[in-house]
């Protein structure tokens, strides 16, 4: 199995020097050439999602609230809205692999690269009380909001920018 697995992960870097997407997207924090190389044939184009919030719930990294009923009946007989519906977790149709693919990014970019402004970003969120686990969620989010960003402007990561695109389309 070990020697299927190194070949898989040479087919697998081979094929992705065929696209000059996968060495830019090597760039953002926390990718590396097999990350990039498993996120194009997944997503294959970045044009399919009009925002990043499309893309994070395509990724399994969407916050999602549930609501059945909005409206609820007084003694009276009149109807009154309901409390604002909770957050209920992230959504639960989505892509396993991209899920994987970000999460560990933030991973290697927690544990690794402690000099990047993105893991700044995380020790921000956890002085300011966040658990460690939302914070993770965080920074994948932002990985993910960069990938996308990096992609559709097929222009490498950078630090000084702290993860952030700079101009937004989405307002």
């Amino acid at each position: 199995m070990l020697e299927q697995k190194k070949q898989a992960e040479v087919d697998l870097l081979r094929e992705g020097k065929k696209h000059s997407i996968v060495r830019i997207l090597e760039t953002a924090p926390g990718f590396g050439p097999i990350r990039a190389a498993r996120l194009v044939p997944i997503v294959v184009t970045p044009h399919r999602f009009r925002t990043k919030r499309q893309f994070w719930s395509y990724c399994g990294l969407g916050i999602v609230t549930r609501s059945s009923s909005d409206w609820m009946q007084t003694a009276d007989g009149g109807w009154i809205k309901a409390r604002v519906p909770q957050t209920r977790g992230l959504s639960r149709q989505f892509n396993h692999v991209l899920k994987s693919i970000f999460k560990g990014a933030a991973t290697t970019v927690i544990t690794q690269h402690n000099k990047d402004p993105i893991h700044a970003r995380y020790e921000r969120l956890l002085d300011g009380g966040t658990k460690p686990m939302l914070a993770k969620l965080s920074l994948a989010r932002m990985i993910a909001a960069t990938v996308l960003r990096m992609w559709k402007d097929e222009e490498e990561y950078e630090p000084g920018r702290g993860g952030l695109p700079t101009k937004t389309r989405e307002g």
